[in-house]
């Protein structure tokens, strides 16, 4: 028999190697390729450089090959190759070892900043929780990293603190030490602030200089850092609203807070994800409908997020303390009694907390739906594994905000809470990318 031109493909398995094949049908523990199965079989084995490997097998794939080669190999154009359990949709070759080993560090640098982020959310929570969040009356971003040292500037920190209406209306019987008390959990809620700041901007500034960061990502990672220092000024911002003559931040300004802090680890998260996960295979590619489900879920989530700050900052967990009913009533007959309506949705704590109630009703019928169709659809593994996560998160979530409302907002339950709406949108965020 001659010899016949061979279609050289690459297997990602152990070593890098390229099998050449022409007209055969090989398995070798799982299918890898089917090339016009009732021709004679001629089979060899020949290690290609990468870049040769990778450029040949783009002209298989887009069947520009020569008109010998074709007629020496079958009467016809080359049979499609079928390729199974491949994660290597595209012809082009992978990242090479320091490549990847570049994107790992970056992802994992990332990785560790949505972990004090999330801290950080779960730490805020507390300070709201105890009334802690106005303890500091004063924005000092560099001098004030360091706490009160010596007791006469405890006195000093009290002395300023009495001044304010939080202190007049609400703790004029407070004492130095539990002033400590307070400001100890303000105090680590904006230091975390400031190590988040520095964890994201000198690694940053490192991985840029080096070149170890592509020019467009850069200016993405850029946009959160920028994004990180409005988040700063709007904490301020916030505070400010209860050093006036109502000892409580606004609602909207909490709102505006907490939705930042999603805005930040979101794209941390997604970026971390795409340096260390491949885009799936065309053969595992989900259907258009259940990748923008997905998105909408993360959309949906985040809305609810917002939707629990604003009962954050009204209160609204105070009041309706039964669950699944609102007092006895599915609707309870205040949904409406601020003039103007509008109000209603920000301001009312019956509307606000129905309204929080109702997306999660929302969220409980869309996510298993969702569930269903991913088991359902031929989804990539990446996504059935995001999939029962987010359904066991949103259910452990529901549980906690339920056993909260019920006993009334206990500090433990209502941060565990706050923590749980993070580890859901995470869940959605993970299953929305493995659909990308």
């Amino acid at each position: 028999m001659s010899e016949i031109p061979a279609f050289p493909y690459e297997i990602l398995r152990g070593e890098r190697r390229v099998v050449s094949v022409a007209n055969l049908t090989r398995r070798d523990g799982e299918e890898f390729l089917a090339l016009a199965p009732k021709a004679p079989v001629r089979t060899s084995v020949e290690i290609f450089p990468l870049e040769r490997a990778n450029q040949a097998l783009a002209r298989v794939r887009e069947g520009r090959i020569s008109g010998a080669a074709c007629s020496r190999c079958m009467s016809g154009p080359p049979a499609q190759a079928k390729i199974t359990r491949m994660q290597y949709a595209e012809a082009s070759p992978p990242r090479p070892a320091p490549a990847r080993d570049r994107d790992r560090a970056v992802a994992a640098w990332l990785l560790a900043c949505c972990a004090l982020v999330f801290a950080m959310v779960v730490v805020g929570g507390v300070t709201r929780l105890t009334h802690s969040g106005l303890s500091i009356v004063e924005w000092q971003p560099i001098v004030g990293t360091l706490p009160p040292l010596d007791e006469g500037a405890w006195q000093e920190a009290f002395r300023k603190y009495q001044q304010t209406p939080e202190y007049r209306l609400v703790n004029p019987t407070m004492i130095l030490a539990g002033f400590k008390s307070i400001y100890w959990w303000e105090y680590v809620h904006r230091f975390l602030g400031r190590l988040v700041g520095a964890a994201f901007l000198l690694p940053f500034l490192w991985f840029a200089l080096r070149g170890r960061i592509a020019r467009a990502l850069a200016w993405k990672l850029a946009g959160i850092f920028a994004l990180g220092a409005l988040q700063g000024a709007l904490g301020w911002y916030m505070v400010q609203s209860g050093l006036v003559d109502d000892p409580r931040v606004s609602q909207y300004r909490l709102t505006a807070h907490l939705g930042i802090a999603f805005l930040i680890y979101a794209p941390m998260l997604w970026i971390a994800l795409d340096l260390l996960l491949p885009r799936a295979s065309r053969t595992e590619a989900a259907p258009r409908g259940l990748r923008r489900f997905a998105v909408a879920l993360a959309a949906l989530i985040f809305v609810m997020a917002l939707s629990g700050g604003l009962v954050a900052g009204t209160r609204s967990g105070l009041a309706y303390n039964t669950f699944p009913l609102m007092n006895g009533r599915f609707v309870p007959p205040e949904l409406f009694a601020i003039e103007p309506w509008y109000l209603n949705f920000s301001s009312n704590m019956a509307t606000v907390q129905f309204d929080h109630r109702l997306i999660a009703w929302l969220l409980a019928f869309l996510v298993p739906w969702f569930w269903l169709k991913v088991r359902r659809e031929a989804a990539p593994r990446r996504t059935r594994l995001g999939a029962d996560l987010l359904l066991a998160m949103l259910a452990l979530q529901i549980t906690l905000g339920i056993a909260t409302l019920l006993l009334a907002v206990p500090v433990p339950l209502a941060a565990a809470h706050q923590a749980g709406a993070l580890l859901v949108f995470s869940a959605a965020i993970f299953v929305a990318h493995s659909l990308r």
